[in-house]
Protein backbone atom coordinates (compact mmCIF):
# COMPACT_ATOMS: atom_id res chain seq x y z
CA UNK A 1 0.00 0.00 0.00
CA UNK A 2 1.46 3.73 -0.74
CA UNK A 3 0.40 5.90 1.25
CA UNK A 4 0.18 9.66 0.30
CA UNK A 5 -0.37 12.77 2.44
CA UNK A 6 -2.38 15.52 1.30
CA UNK A 7 -2.25 18.91 2.76
CA UNK A 8 -4.75 21.48 2.37
CA UNK A 9 -7.97 19.20 2.44
CA UNK A 10 -10.51 21.85 2.62
CA UNK A 11 -9.47 23.30 -0.46
CA UNK A 12 -10.56 22.70 -4.32
CA UNK A 13 -7.87 20.87 -5.42
CA UNK A 14 -7.73 18.05 -2.32
CA UNK A 15 -11.35 18.30 -2.86
CA UNK A 16 -11.26 16.66 -6.30
CA UNK A 17 -8.63 14.47 -5.17
CA UNK A 18 -10.71 13.22 -3.02
CA UNK A 19 -13.21 12.27 -5.82
CA UNK A 20 -10.80 10.43 -8.19
CA UNK A 21 -8.93 8.66 -5.04
CA UNK A 22 -11.97 6.38 -4.50
CA UNK A 23 -10.26 4.73 -7.83
CA UNK A 24 -7.18 4.06 -6.57
CA UNK A 25 -7.29 1.12 -4.69
CA UNK A 26 -3.68 0.49 -4.27
CA UNK A 27 -3.49 4.56 -2.23
CA UNK A 28 -3.60 5.15 1.15
CA UNK A 29 -5.03 8.80 1.25
CA UNK A 30 -4.37 10.93 4.58
CA UNK A 31 -6.10 14.26 4.56
CA UNK A 32 -4.74 17.26 6.55
CA UNK A 33 -5.89 20.68 6.98
CA UNK A 34 -4.47 23.15 9.33
CA UNK A 35 -5.84 22.11 12.02
CA UNK A 36 -4.48 18.83 12.05
CA UNK A 37 -1.41 19.50 10.58
CA UNK A 38 0.61 23.13 10.90
CA UNK A 39 3.15 23.01 7.58
CA UNK A 40 4.35 26.17 9.02
CA UNK A 41 5.96 24.59 12.20
CA UNK A 42 8.75 22.58 11.17
CA UNK A 43 8.48 20.07 14.70
CA UNK A 44 4.77 19.46 13.92
CA UNK A 45 5.26 17.96 10.66
CA UNK A 46 8.43 16.02 11.56
CA UNK A 47 6.28 14.64 14.51
CA UNK A 48 3.79 13.93 12.01
CA UNK A 49 5.86 12.18 9.80
CA UNK A 50 7.20 9.90 12.49
CA UNK A 51 3.91 9.27 14.05
CA UNK A 52 1.90 8.02 10.99
CA UNK A 53 2.83 5.20 8.51
CA UNK A 54 5.44 5.45 6.15
CA UNK A 55 4.76 8.24 4.00
CA UNK A 56 5.46 7.75 0.51
CA UNK A 57 3.85 10.78 -1.09
CA UNK A 58 2.58 14.52 0.07
CA UNK A 59 0.74 16.23 -2.29
CA UNK A 60 0.81 19.88 -1.16
CA UNK A 61 -2.19 22.04 -1.91
CA UNK A 62 -1.67 23.94 1.49
CA UNK A 63 -1.54 27.57 0.01
CA UNK A 64 -2.12 31.15 0.88
CA UNK A 65 -4.17 32.13 -1.96
CA UNK A 66 -5.78 35.71 -0.90
CA UNK A 67 -3.92 37.60 -4.01
CA UNK A 68 -4.97 40.67 -2.79
CA UNK A 69 -5.03 40.42 0.44
CA UNK A 70 -1.10 39.08 0.23
CA UNK A 71 -0.19 43.02 -0.82
CA UNK A 72 -0.79 43.37 3.30
CA UNK A 73 -0.23 39.83 4.51
CA UNK A 74 2.88 39.92 3.29
CA UNK A 75 4.83 37.60 6.14
CA UNK A 76 1.71 35.72 6.71
CA UNK A 77 1.57 34.61 2.76
CA UNK A 78 5.27 34.13 2.95
CA UNK A 79 4.95 31.69 5.99
CA UNK A 80 2.61 29.50 4.75
CA UNK A 81 4.15 29.60 0.45
CA UNK A 82 7.51 29.14 1.36
CA UNK A 83 8.25 28.41 5.03
CA UNK A 84 5.52 25.53 4.49
CA UNK A 85 6.91 24.06 1.67
CA UNK A 86 10.51 24.33 2.74
CA UNK A 87 9.76 22.39 6.25
CA UNK A 88 7.75 20.06 3.92
CA UNK A 89 10.76 19.30 1.36
CA UNK A 90 12.84 19.13 4.67
CA UNK A 91 10.82 16.37 5.80
CA UNK A 92 10.14 14.34 3.17
CA UNK A 93 13.86 14.25 2.16
CA UNK A 94 14.84 12.48 5.63
CA UNK A 95 11.91 10.37 5.23
CA UNK A 96 12.84 9.55 1.35
CA UNK A 97 9.21 10.59 0.71
CA UNK A 98 8.45 12.15 -2.92
CA UNK A 99 6.79 15.87 -2.90
CA UNK A 100 3.97 17.02 -5.06
CA UNK A 101 4.15 20.83 -5.15
CA UNK A 102 1.18 22.89 -6.84
CA UNK A 103 2.35 26.50 -7.88
CA UNK A 104 1.00 29.40 -10.34
CA UNK A 105 1.31 31.29 -13.41
CA UNK A 106 1.52 34.02 -10.67
CA UNK A 107 4.96 33.41 -10.84
CA UNK A 108 5.55 35.55 -14.34
CA UNK A 109 4.92 39.21 -14.94
CA UNK A 110 2.65 38.75 -17.71
CA UNK A 111 5.21 40.07 -20.73
CA UNK A 112 5.23 37.45 -22.74
CA UNK A 113 3.17 37.21 -26.06
CA UNK A 114 3.59 33.54 -26.87
CA UNK A 115 2.82 30.30 -23.94
CA UNK A 116 5.73 30.48 -20.79
CA UNK A 117 7.59 27.35 -20.47
CA UNK A 118 9.64 25.67 -17.96
CA UNK A 119 12.73 27.33 -18.81
CA UNK A 120 11.04 31.01 -18.82
CA UNK A 121 12.57 33.03 -15.56
CA UNK A 122 10.36 34.46 -13.31
CA UNK A 123 9.49 37.87 -12.66
CA UNK A 124 6.43 37.59 -9.94
CA UNK A 125 4.48 41.30 -10.05
CA UNK A 126 2.43 40.18 -6.34
CA UNK A 127 3.27 39.20 -3.41
CA UNK A 128 1.44 36.31 -3.62
CA UNK A 129 3.62 35.22 -6.75
CA UNK A 130 7.04 36.31 -5.10
CA UNK A 131 5.84 33.97 -2.28
CA UNK A 132 4.65 30.81 -4.30
CA UNK A 133 7.97 31.62 -6.32
CA UNK A 134 10.25 31.23 -3.18
CA UNK A 135 8.30 27.88 -2.22
CA UNK A 136 9.66 26.65 -5.45
CA UNK A 137 12.90 27.70 -4.69
CA UNK A 138 12.56 25.92 -0.83
CA UNK A 139 11.63 22.97 -2.47
CA UNK A 140 14.45 22.68 -5.35
CA UNK A 141 17.49 23.62 -3.03
CA UNK A 142 16.20 20.76 -0.88
CA UNK A 143 14.63 17.78 -2.13
CA UNK A 144 15.55 15.80 -5.03
CA UNK A 145 12.26 14.12 -5.26
CA UNK A 146 9.97 16.44 -6.03
CA UNK A 147 7.16 17.42 -9.08
CA UNK A 148 6.31 21.06 -8.79
CA UNK A 149 3.45 21.82 -11.03
CA UNK A 150 2.61 25.38 -12.12
CA UNK A 151 -1.47 25.46 -12.61
CA UNK A 152 -3.23 28.28 -13.79
CA UNK A 153 -6.52 30.04 -13.07
CA UNK A 154 -8.09 26.81 -11.36
CA UNK A 155 -11.59 26.55 -10.51
CA UNK A 156 -13.92 23.85 -9.87
CA UNK A 157 -17.42 22.84 -7.94
CA UNK A 158 -15.70 23.24 -4.50
CA UNK A 159 -14.61 26.53 -2.71
CA UNK A 160 -14.60 29.90 -3.97
CA UNK A 161 -13.44 30.80 -7.42
CA UNK A 162 -14.31 32.35 -10.67
CA UNK A 163 -17.08 29.96 -11.99
CA UNK A 164 -18.65 29.92 -8.94
CA UNK A 165 -18.75 33.56 -8.48
CA UNK A 166 -20.47 33.95 -12.32
CA UNK A 167 -22.93 31.57 -11.53
CA UNK A 168 -24.04 33.03 -8.26
CA UNK A 169 -24.14 36.73 -9.73
CA UNK A 170 -26.12 35.56 -12.36
CA UNK A 171 -29.07 34.89 -10.02
CA UNK A 172 -29.49 38.76 -9.54
CA UNK A 173 -28.03 40.11 -12.39
CA UNK A 174 -28.22 40.06 -16.16
CA UNK A 175 -25.59 41.73 -17.03
CA UNK A 176 -22.24 41.65 -15.40
CA UNK A 177 -18.85 43.53 -16.45
CA UNK A 178 -16.13 41.45 -16.45
CA UNK A 179 -11.76 42.23 -17.25
CA UNK A 180 -11.37 41.34 -21.28
CA UNK A 181 -7.79 42.17 -21.25
CA UNK A 182 -5.70 39.38 -19.12
CA UNK A 183 -5.60 36.19 -21.06
CA UNK A 184 -4.74 32.65 -19.51
CA UNK A 185 -6.15 29.13 -19.65
CA UNK A 186 -8.61 27.96 -16.79
CA UNK A 187 -7.91 25.18 -15.70
CA UNK A 188 -10.69 22.51 -13.76
CA UNK A 189 -9.17 21.31 -10.50
CA UNK A 190 -10.48 18.19 -11.01
CA UNK A 191 -8.25 17.52 -14.48
CA UNK A 192 -5.32 18.64 -12.33
CA UNK A 193 -6.21 16.04 -9.67
CA UNK A 194 -6.39 13.37 -11.73
CA UNK A 195 -2.57 14.28 -13.47
CA UNK A 196 -1.11 14.61 -9.71
CA UNK A 197 -3.30 10.32 -8.97
CA UNK A 198 -1.53 9.56 -12.75
CA UNK A 199 1.94 10.61 -11.44
CA UNK A 200 1.38 8.45 -8.65
CA UNK A 201 0.01 5.36 -10.21
CA UNK A 202 2.62 5.15 -12.37
CA UNK A 203 5.76 5.50 -10.17
CA UNK A 204 6.93 8.21 -12.28
CA UNK A 205 10.56 9.44 -11.42
CA UNK A 206 11.18 12.37 -14.30
CA UNK A 207 11.02 15.11 -10.90
CA UNK A 208 11.14 18.30 -12.17
CA UNK A 209 9.19 21.94 -12.63
CA UNK A 210 6.08 21.45 -15.08
CA UNK A 211 3.18 23.52 -16.24
CA UNK A 212 -0.21 22.29 -16.38
CA UNK A 213 -3.57 23.45 -17.35
CA UNK A 214 -6.33 22.65 -19.91
CA UNK A 215 -5.84 23.76 -23.52
CA UNK A 216 -7.00 27.08 -25.22
CA UNK A 217 -6.49 30.34 -23.80
CA UNK A 218 -9.34 33.37 -23.24
CA UNK A 219 -10.14 36.54 -20.65
CA UNK A 220 -11.61 36.11 -17.94
CA UNK A 221 -14.77 38.15 -20.13
CA UNK A 222 -14.91 34.61 -22.41
CA UNK A 223 -14.26 32.66 -19.46
CA UNK A 224 -17.53 34.42 -17.89
CA UNK A 225 -19.11 34.01 -21.48
CA UNK A 226 -19.07 30.40 -22.27
CA UNK A 227 -20.03 29.73 -18.82
CA UNK A 228 -23.33 31.38 -18.70
CA UNK A 229 -23.89 30.26 -22.14
CA UNK A 230 -23.22 26.39 -21.45
CA UNK A 231 -26.05 26.77 -18.13
CA UNK A 232 -28.37 28.19 -20.59
CA UNK A 233 -28.29 31.78 -18.44
CA UNK A 234 -29.34 34.91 -20.27
CA UNK A 235 -26.94 37.25 -18.77
CA UNK A 236 -24.59 39.62 -20.99
CA UNK A 237 -21.32 40.27 -20.61
CA UNK A 238 -19.82 43.39 -20.55
CA UNK A 239 -15.56 43.61 -21.48
CA UNK A 240 -13.79 46.27 -19.48
CA UNK A 241 -9.55 47.13 -19.31
CA UNK A 242 -8.26 46.26 -15.76
CA UNK A 243 -8.30 49.68 -15.32
CA UNK A 244 -11.35 50.02 -14.60
CA UNK A 245 -11.48 47.26 -11.93
CA UNK A 246 -8.51 47.83 -9.70
CA UNK A 247 -6.87 45.46 -7.31
CA UNK A 248 -4.33 45.91 -4.62
CA UNK A 249 -2.41 43.15 -6.48
CA UNK A 250 -1.04 43.26 -10.18
CA UNK A 251 -1.85 40.16 -12.28
CA UNK A 252 -0.10 39.00 -15.38
CA UNK A 253 -1.55 40.49 -18.12
CA UNK A 254 -0.69 37.28 -20.06
CA UNK A 255 -0.12 33.87 -18.17
CA UNK A 256 -0.41 31.17 -20.65
CA UNK A 257 2.01 28.37 -19.89
CA UNK A 258 3.09 25.76 -22.65
CA UNK A 259 2.34 22.24 -21.68
CA UNK A 260 4.79 20.29 -23.97
CA UNK A 261 7.24 18.46 -21.07
CA UNK A 262 4.41 17.52 -18.99
CA UNK A 263 2.93 15.79 -22.69
CA UNK A 264 5.88 14.59 -23.55
CA UNK A 265 7.50 13.38 -20.23
CA UNK A 266 4.72 12.12 -17.90
CA UNK A 267 2.44 11.23 -20.65
CA UNK A 268 -0.03 13.49 -19.50
CA UNK A 269 -3.16 14.61 -21.71
CA UNK A 270 -4.55 17.77 -21.63
CA UNK A 271 -8.18 18.78 -22.76
CA UNK A 272 -9.33 22.13 -24.03
CA UNK A 273 -10.89 24.34 -20.98
CA UNK A 274 -14.24 24.94 -22.65
CA UNK A 275 -14.51 21.15 -22.75
CA UNK A 276 -13.49 20.57 -18.94
CA UNK A 277 -15.68 23.70 -17.90
CA UNK A 278 -18.73 21.45 -18.95
CA UNK A 279 -17.91 18.40 -16.57
CA UNK A 280 -17.03 21.61 -13.70
CA UNK A 281 -20.86 22.42 -14.73
CA UNK A 282 -22.61 19.31 -14.78
CA UNK A 283 -20.54 18.49 -11.60
CA UNK A 284 -21.42 21.52 -9.62
CA UNK A 285 -25.21 20.93 -10.27
CA UNK A 286 -25.06 17.59 -8.61
CA UNK A 287 -23.15 18.56 -5.73
CA UNK A 288 -25.82 21.39 -5.38
CA UNK A 289 -28.61 18.51 -6.14
CA UNK A 290 -27.01 16.77 -3.09
CA UNK A 291 -26.58 19.78 -0.68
Amino acid sequence: MINVLVTGSNGQLASCIKDRAKQCKELHFIYTDYQELDICNLKDVEEFFTTNPKIDYCINCAAYTAVDKAETEVEKAFEINAKGAKNLALVCNAQDAILIHISTDFVFDGNKTEPYTETDVPKPISVYGASKLQGEVEVQKTLKKHFIIRTSWLYSEYGANFMKTMLRLAETRDEISVVSDQIGSPTYAGDLAAVILKIINSKNTNFGLYHYSNEGQTSWCGFAKVIFEASDLKVKTIPIKTEAYPTPAKRPVYSVMDKTKITSILGVETRNWSESLLTALKATVTRNNKL
